[in-house]
């Protein structure tokens, strides 16, 4: 089990790993859901907690395991079957549910799964909650507690899930605009997003070629979706499409491709929308929320811009913690979360191509030309698969590889190197002007990991 800030079973983005296989398995997501169950069990009342997956075969193991858990601690469970994650955190404010669960691994392929929840509120739970909760599992202290009779919870299935989820996600588009006359193709990685994204996109006009919608629970982001978005390039070009959207597996990101089959990654998202955002004068404190890993051409051009950035660490959750915290309302990441705080809580994948194509629509400007406002800083950005996790500062010849390439770029550029929160993966990231020396100071570093703790 990884550690990340105290927290062994939690990383940045809830529980992940193989499925069937510790800290993934059956038994696993049973005592979640009772530890889950007690601590938002706050009075007498009936509880209920809902629950949503992706396509993953696995799923089916983990949604039963875990419902059986959460009703056993005489909470009730809504079971709304294959969603996107922020359509979980949008259910869990509209239905009153006290807390949501989302059963999926995200980007990584099918043999993987993950949980994560949302409380009652649509927002991630904080690092201290996550830490509760994984003291629960271990401690014992709730073992005895075993409601029988009428106490035991119930389980139901909200069979109108999808349909509401679509209202929502098409309210947030412009009253005034349409997307007639407009050629999208999306991938949807079969994944969570297979049948609400084409649907809403055609409800609102467009003319829609689908690419990865047919899942078959082992086919969710193979040679698809936000991490592959190949086929969704070919696509735009041979369709004469207007642009491409990727989503991942479970729809809370989305990656571009414009007119000319480019692609258009978060960072270059964000700073379209930052720029639309201060021509309206709806960008609260003209700041952008973005982490340590994006480009800092987002910098150069949001500042350009008359705007500001606050940077967290990697992971959508500590962005959206940091826009609570200074009434922000845009905030994201470069792997294509963005977060849209006045209409939602999290990353949401269809909310963010439908803000790219109203801009689109609004301006009378291809997605080609919108992403120039943005210059990307050269940038390379490797991963090194590891056998363990040792802290950073205590791997000497990695230290040195830093020290070495930060004396290099001197005031030029970036060095930004970590552990990935939801992979065994070491990632190195290096800005600076010259390609050729980044490439050879981050291709320093990561041959450093893979000496002290990389796979052999």
């Amino acid at each position: 089990m990884k550690e990340n800030g105290g927290r062994k079973l939690f990383g940045t983005d809830g529980v992940r790993g193989v499925a069937n296989v510790d800290p993934m398995t059956a038994e696993m997501a049973l005592g979640l859901g009772r530890a889950v169950a007690h601590v938002f069990r706050k009075s007498d009342r009936r509880h209920k907690i809902l629950i949503g997956k992706d396509t993953r075969l696995s799923g089916y193991m983990l949604e039963q395991a875990m419902a059986s858990g959460i009703c056993s601690m005489g909470v009730d469970v809504l079971l709304v079957g294959p969603l996107p994650t922020p359509g979980i955190a949008f259910l869990t404010r509209s239905l009153r549910a006290d807390a949501g669960a989302v059963i999926s691994a995200s980007h990584n392929p099918f043999q993987d799964n993950g949980i994560k929840f949302f409380a009652a509120t649509g927002f991630k739970l904080p690092d201290e909650l996550e830490l509760e909760i994984e003291r629960l599992l271990t401690d014992g202290s709730i073992d005895r507690l075993r409601p029988t009779a009428t106490e035991i919870g119930k389980a139901f299935r909200v069979d109108d899930a999808v349909g509401r989820y679509n209202v929502f996600v098409k309210n947030t588009f412009p009253r005034h605009l349409t997307l007639d006359g407009l050629r999208v193709a999306i991938d949807c990685a079969n994944g969570s997003g297979y049948r609400v994204a084409p649907e809403v996109l055609s409800e609102l006009g467009a003319a829609v070629t689908t690419l990865a919608v047919d899942p078959d629970g082992e086919n969710i982001n193979r040679d698809c979706g936000a991490l592959h978005p190949e086929a969704l390039a070919r696509a735009v070009v041979e369709n004469g499409c207007d642009l491409g959207v990727a989503l991942d597996g479970d729809a809370d990101r989305a990656i571009f491709v414009d007119d000319d089959g480019e692609i258009v990654d978060g960072d270059e998202v964000l700073t379209m929308a930052a720029a639309e955002m201060l021509r309206q004068g709806t960008l609260a404190k003209n700041t952008v929320v973005a982490t340590v890993m994006s480009n800092l051409g987002l910098d150069i051009a949001i500042e350009g811009l008359g705007g500001n950035v606050v940077r967290t660490p990697v992971g959508d959750r500590y962005v959206v913690e940091e826009m609570l915290r200074g009434g922000y309302n845009l905030g994201g990441e470069q792997s294509g979360h963005v977060v849209f705080l006045d209409q939602t809580t999290t990353g949401d994948g269809l909310i963010t191509a439908l803000f790219v194509l109203a801009t689109v629509v609004e301006t009378g400007k291809p997605l080609s030309e919108l992403r120039r406002v943005m210059q990307r800083t050269p940038q390379v950005l490797l991963n090194v698969r590891v056998r363990e996790k040792r802290a950073i500062p205590e791997l000497g010849s990695v230290q040195q590889a830093i020290r070495s390439a930060e004396s290099t770029l001197a005031r030029r550029g970036r060095v930004v190197v970590r552990y990935s929160g939801t992979e065994a993966l070491a990632r190195v990231m290096v800005e600076g002007p010259d390609g050729e020396v980044i490439r050879r100071l981050a291709e320093s570093i990561a041959s450093a990991f893979e000496q002290e703790v990389g796979v052999r």
